[in-house]
């Protein structure tokens, strides 16, 4: 799984045609979560400021 992007220890991982719905992975810390395009935490978890950069990121990356 590529990685697409990295930023304040966050890692963010996506595959092109993975299964659905569409998703990113996040890897902070070691550990991994899932989110849905809109930046919500499909599995996993992740302290609530990083949450937040990854919501703005998703935002940002909606496109």
């Amino acid at each position: 799984m590529p990685c697409i992007s990295s930023f304040y220890g966050l890692l963010i991982y996506m595959y092109g045609d993975d299964h659905n719905p569409p998703h990113f992975h996040i890897n902070y810390g070691g550990k991994w979560s899932v989110c849905d395009f809109d930046g919500n935490i499909i599995d996993g978890e992740l302290p609530a400021p990083k949450q937040k950069l990854v919501s703005a990121w998703a935002e940002i990356h909606r496109d």
